[in-house]
């Protein structure tokens, strides 16, 4: 094939396409976050037309001021990379795709137009609570329910109150030994286990606590809990 018939084909394939690169995002639209390890897999699945060099396509990951270099398999189809976030309730996404021409130039395009939002979903707090009363105090017992956010960078604890387990008389007396101590509003830093204190006039004693908070993802939160011995 002479010069000029090979820029001629080439400019006839150019025009009718077969130099693209076609990204589709695989990554799920929302994960649990974990603050601990604040990281969550991304991925995206490549198509190359004919006229773009095998082995030439880089992808990349961008979002939040990250550049995430992309992993490819063995074809270039399958692509993975690890999005590093904390102290947020998502995150948004885009891709970059390089890639070569035969012979010709570097192009490259961003995919979607406009980030896409990964949710990062609040991780269920402080079900049940015990604390052990085996230690007579005349005075009564104290404890603190932790409560550790971790998708936003600082959650106040409103206010917090106890009530029966049911409505029997038996949950109804068993709560009124408890109380909540303290000052409120209470700044829970994200991550940290924030301390809600709990006083108990009786040695046996049960009850829920709720607590409310600024955070739009828990209002409010119930957590069971027992005073007994062990």
């Amino acid at each position: 094939m002479s010069k000029f018939t090979w820029i001629a084909w080439l400019t006839v394939m150019l025009a009718l396409g077969g130099c693209d690169v076609q990204v589709r995002d695989e990554t799920p639209a929302e994960y649990p976050a974990s603050h601990d390890i604040g990281m969550y897999q991304i991925k995206a699945h490549v198509d190359r037309d004919a006229l773009v060099s095998p082995g030439s396509v880089f992808l990349f990951a961008v979002g939040n001021r990250q550049r995430i270099e992309m992993l490819g398999d063995r074809s270039g189809s399958e692509w993975t990379g690890l999005y590093s976030v904390r102290c947020q309730s998502s995150f948004p996404l885009q891709y970059i795709a390089v890639w070569k021409l035969q012979g010709l130039a570097t192009k490259q395009k961003r995919v979607p137009s406009q980030p896409r939002a990964i949710r990062l979903i609040e991780p269920p707090l402080t079900r049940d609570f015990s604390a052990d009363t085996a230690v007579k105090n005349p005075k009564g017992w104290e404890a603190a329910v932790p409560y550790r956010f971790v998708t936003m960078p600082m959650t106040q604890i409103t206010g917090a109150h106890i009530e029966p387990l049911s409505q029997s008389a038996a949950d109804v007396t068993a709560a009124k030994a408890l109380s909540v101590a303290g000052d409120f509003p209470i700044a829970a830093p994200c991550g940290e286990p924030t301390p809600v204190r709990v006083l108990s006039k009786a040695q046996h004693a049960s009850g829920n606590l709720v607590i409310d908070t600024d955070h739009p993802a828990v209002p409010h939160w119930t957590t069971r809990v027992e005073f007994a011995p062990r």
